[in-house]
Formats: structure tokens, C-alpha cells, sequence
């Protein structure tokens, strides 16, 4: 009976932390009181795998930060710090480059798919999750979004028996951890904005990714290059200036190209040039080769710019990584 009457306090609110879909929210209520966590397992998996629709497994799935990535400032908080809790085993194994390829992997799945990779992350590295994630990238998107769902209540379930847990005692482990939390984030602003970050890699690098094949592309030349001028280039027009060489490298077996330029803690302000010999990679491809300028401003100068291609024999697809 004790039990019951801790359930019946848990609101639509408390449920959408431990899923994203408020039409699951909504029928856990109408569901509740239960007699215990095992009854509320029971009948949230009904309700997950028997009532509600596949939009709303995919506004569940929408919820989620990306595997790798943090929550944005404008997520759900409770549900946030979940999501950092139950990824901290990979946040504390993985390297920068490792992350970068977890976040290309990504790019890649979603583009596919049409929905962020779902996966319970809670104790696992991230050595398991890019592998998980290759692996299910070869399946076909029906097969796929099934093994979503099931995901996804692995991870409700797990969040549930929290949910319990702190019910049960009658003390929100959220509301006690917020003020701590909320003070280191204001420590750390102030020391992100008093001293530079220290670079572990050039400030410029890149990944290139055989999508036809699902896997690194090895041996592509890659040229790094920045615009010397009074003016910048623009569409149609480069203006009185001319690109200098700042490196050129090939792509290892990992698909990462070498050291392009210097480690410099600032990077020059201006406009740079990437370029890729598609042609030699993928002859008989449409692209002879592939080049892609950006901007770096004065307030960019400490950032880090990941450029990765993902390619395919008749496309390409790129964004600013970091």
C-alpha cells in the first residue's frame, strides 16, 4: 500500500524523464497508481511496444543528446543529466579523435536512418558503442528502428528503477545535486573565459569516410591551403590574393589525414581551403576532387576545426566537427 501511494505521487513530468514521448507520459498517468517498479515495468513496455505509434518512439528518440555529444542548454534538464550520468563511461575513456570519429559514425547513421543512434549507453565505452553502431549500420531501417525501441526501453527501464528509487526515499537526487552543479558550471565559465584552452592536435584537421563501403577511405591526398589577400574570395570572384600551401597529407587506414599544420595554440585568422583527390580515390566517380572553404574569425582563433568528408563515388557531404 506504501508503495502505491509513492507512485500515485509521480507526475507526467517525472515519466518524460525517463522516456521522451509525452504520449508514454501520458498513458503511464492514466495508468498509476502501481504496486511496484516490476507492475510499472510491465505495463510501460505495453504501453512502449503496443500503444503508442512510431512517431512517438521517434520523439523519444529526439530527446537524446547525441551518443558522444553533451545535452544543449535548452534540453529538459533532469533528463540531461541522466543522459550525462548514464554516458560517463565513454566521456572518461575517450580521446578526442575517438570522439570525432563517434560523431562522423553518427552523421553517417542519421543520414541513413533518419533519427539519432539509440543506444543504452550506461556502463559501456565508447570503443563498444562506435562498434554497436557500425554494426547496426548495415541493417535495414525497419530492422533498425525496432532495435531503436528496444534501446530506448532498456534505458527507460533503467530510469524507472531511479525514479523509484528516489520516491521511495522521498528525496530528489536531482534537486540536491543542482546547486553544486550550478556553481561548478559558473567556476568553470569563469576559467574558460580567463585562460586559452591547450591544444593536443593542429587546430585544423580531417576524416574521410567511404560511404558507399561503410568504411575509412585510406590513401586520399588531402591539401590544406589559406587565402593570402587584401580582400576575402568570394562566390565568383577571389579578389587581388592567391592560396598558399599550408600542408598536404594522405589519409591512413583510419581514414585521418596527417598533420596538415603546425600546433599552434592561436590560429591565424582568415579564410582556408581544404582539398581532397577524390579523382585518384574513386576513378570513374563524378568528383575529380573536392574543395571546401571556410572562415576562421578572431573570436574562432582557440577553437578547434574538424572538417570531415563523408564520400561517395556520386556525392559528398561535409560539416565543421570540433
Amino acid at each position: 500500500m506504501a508503495m502505491a501511494m509513492t507512485m500515485k505521487m509521480i507526475r507526467e513530468e517525472d515519466w518524460m524523464v525517463c522516456c521522451g514521448s509525452s504520449d508514454f507520459a501520458k498513458l503511464m498517468v492514466k495508468a498509476s497508481p502501481f504496486s511496484s517498479l516490476e507492475a510499472s515495468i510491465e505495463s510501460a513496455r505495453d504501453i512502449w511496444f503496443n500503444q503508442v505509434n512510431v512517431a512517438a518512439w521517434l520523439e523519444a528518440f529526439a530527446a537524446h543528446p547525441q551518443i558522444g555529444k553533451s545535452p544543449s542548454p535548452s534540453s529538459n534538464s533532469d533528463f540531461a543529466r541522466r543522459s550525462v550520468t548514464e554516458q560517463s563511461t565513454a566521456f572518461a575513456t575517450t580521446s578526442a579523435s575517438a570522439l570525432e570519429e563517434l560523431a562522423e559514425w553518427n552523421v553517417l547513421y542519421r543520414q541513413k536512418f533518419g533519427f539519432i543512434f539509440i543506444i543504452c549507453a550506461s556502463g559501456r565505452t565508447h570503443t563498444e558503442m562506435l562498434a554497436e553502431l557500425k554494426g547496426r549500420y548495415a541493417n535495414r531501417p525497419i530492422v533498425e528502428l525496432e532495435i531503436a525501441a528496444k534501446e530506448q526501453m532498456k534505458i527507460t527501464e533503467l530510469r524507472m528503477a531511479k525514479l523509484f528509487s528516489e520516491k521511495a526515499k522521498g528525496v530528489s537526487q536531482t534537486e540536491s545535486t543542482k546547486p553544486q552543479e550550478d556553481r561548478l558550471r559558473i567556476i568553470g565559465g569563469h576559467l574558460n573565459v580567463a585562460e586559452a584552452p591547450k591544444r593536443s592536435r593542429p587546430p585544423i584537421t580531417t576524416h574521410v569516410l567511404d560511404v558507399s563501403r561503410g568504411a575509412p577511405a585510406v590513401g586520399v591526398e588531402v591539401h590544406l591551403e589559406v587565402w593570402n589577400g587584401t580582400t576575402s574570395p568570394s562566390f565568383g570572384y577571389e579578389g587581388r590574393g592567391d592560396w598558399s600551401t599550408v600542408g598536404t597529407s594522405a589519409t591512413d587506414k583510419d581514414g585521418r589525414s596527417g598533420q596538415l599544420m603546425d600546433l599552434v595554440e592561436a590560429l591565424k585568422p582568415g579564410t582556408y581551403r581544404i582539398s581532397f583527390n577524390t579523382g585518384k580515390y574513386c576513378p570513374g566517380g563524378f568528383f575529380p576532387y573536392v574543395s571546401i572553404a571556410f572562415e576562421v574569425t578572431e573570436s574562432q582563433k582557440w577553437e578547434h576545426f574538424h572538417v570531415p568528408l563523408l564520400l561517395s563515388p556520386f556525392s559528398f557531404t561535409t560539416y565543421r566537427g570540433s
